[in-house]
This record gives structure tokens, C-alpha cells and sequence, in this order.
């Protein structure tokens, strides 16, 4: 038998740990929870490892194969809502550095809803 032949192997490969773990949520609430993680730029491999949501539907979501008219608008709202924490979460900074950072915080936004 040989070891490099897959074609004749019937196993599956293992899926990484956390991702083999069925996933409860809906399809909907699925769909809002790859795009809350997509709007905090978590790759589609870490979401599913985290979540156990199914890899192609993460991937069909982002490509805009599946839901497109409904995922982008949730990006938005969701990249809107980081957006609002991290000026929320600079204010505990005071002078220049806080200037600073709120000024990278509206370019991150801006490049991010640019594209």
C-alpha cells in the first residue's frame, strides 16, 4: 500500500481542533457573526477554527457568492461599530497621543470603507 496515494484513501483529513466541533448557530446568525469577525479582519481560517462555522460558507460570504446584498451591509455596520469603540476607547488617552491615534482610527475606517 502506498502512503502518498489519496486518491484510494477513504479517510477524511482532520480538521484542526475547535473547527471538527459542530457549529449551533442559524444560518442567519452565522452569517452576522462572519461578518462581525470579517469587519475586526480575522482571517476566514480563524473564524472557522474559532466558531466551527463551515470554511466555504466564510469564504463564499467574503467572495459574495452567497448573501450579497445582506453581507456587505452587515460589514458596514459592524466595521461602523469597531470604528465607534476605538474612538470610544481613545478617549482615556489625552493630548497628542490621543490626536494621534484618532487620527489613525479615521484613516483605518476610511481606507476600509473605501474598498
Amino acid at each position: 500500500m502506498e502512503l502518498n496515494n489519496t486518491e484510494n484513501d477513504p479517510r477524511t483529513p482532520s480538521p484542526p481542533y475547535g473547527y471538527s466541533r459542530e457549529c449551533h448557530f442559524s444560518r442567519e446568525k452565522q452569517v452576522h457573526i462572519v461578518a462581525e469577525y470579517h469587519a475586526h479582519k480575522i482571517r476566514p481560517s480563524r473564524i472557522a477554527y474559532r466558531v466551527g462555522i463551515d470554511i466555504a460558507l466564510i469564504e463564499a460570504l467574503i467572495a459574495g457568492e452567497e448573501e450579497p446584498k445582506l453581507f456587505p451591509k452587515l460589514v458596514a455596520y459592524y466595521r461602523k461599530q469597531r470604528y465607534q469603540q476605538r474612538l470610544s476607547d481613545s478617549s482615556r488617552r489625552q493630548g497628542v497621543s490621543r490626536y494621534e491615534l484618532e487620527q489613525k482610527i479615521e484613516r483605518d475606517f476610511r481606507r476600509e470603507t473605501d474598498l
